[in-house]
């Protein structure tokens, strides 16, 4: 009889270690999107000093996607001047502004800065371009090497080859001109 008792109280601790666990879980998740906040209160304020430095207009917006923040510069005039030739104004700027959230936080920021939702039109053509890619070669069983992607390209390059069957793709090539080569599985 002692040792049905025992076992309830053993099943009892572990429901009430299940119970605490999740709501630490959640204390951990809620903190994470609190800091993930913070972050992109920190860069909607230092982009718009800097956007009042340049004298850009534009409308700042902040979100939390995943496990990034991601602060939008919307509405103003111009704007295809701070996302430059094939974005790298756009990278030059999430950069700095990854550091001055750094330098707030002391950790390192994975923020993702679009302008004028250049980056997500991007990731449209991006995707296009990988599943295109990925049915060709599917179909031809021949190899497809792209063009030369920055890393934030050939991720979504890559992602988009990875949900098509019978294909796959690797990097090739050394910065700058490293590039995806899409190959039959």
């Amino acid at each position: 009889m002692a040792l049905g008792v025992q076992e309830d109280a053993a099943a009892a601790d572990d429901r009430s270690d299940a119970v605490e666990s999740d709501v630490v879980d959640a204390d951990d998740a809620g903190d994470a999107e609190e800091a993930l906040i913070e972050e992109g209160e920190i860069a909607g304020d230092y982009l718009e000093q800097l956007l009042d430095v340049l004298d850009f207009d534009g409308d700042i917006d902040l979100d939390v996607e995943g496990d990034r923040a991601i602060v939008s510069i919307d509405g103003g005039r111009d704007l295809s001047k701070l996302v430059g030739r094939r974005g790298e104004v756009l990278d030059a700027l999430q950069e700095l502004t990854r550091l001055a959230v750094q330098q707030a936080t002391g950790v390192r920021s994975r923020l993702m800065l679009d302008v004028a939702g250049w980056r997500a039109q991007r990731r449209e053509e991006l995707s296009s371009l990988g599943t295109e890619a990925a049915r060709r070669v599917a179909e031809s069983g021949k190899p497809e090497p792209l063009a030369p992607m920055t890393p934030f390209e050939r991720k979504i390059v890559h992602d988009a080859v990875a949900a098509v069957d019978g294909v796959e793709s690797e990097s090739e090539g050394a910065e700058p001109n490293r590039h995806v080569v899409v190959v039959p599985a």
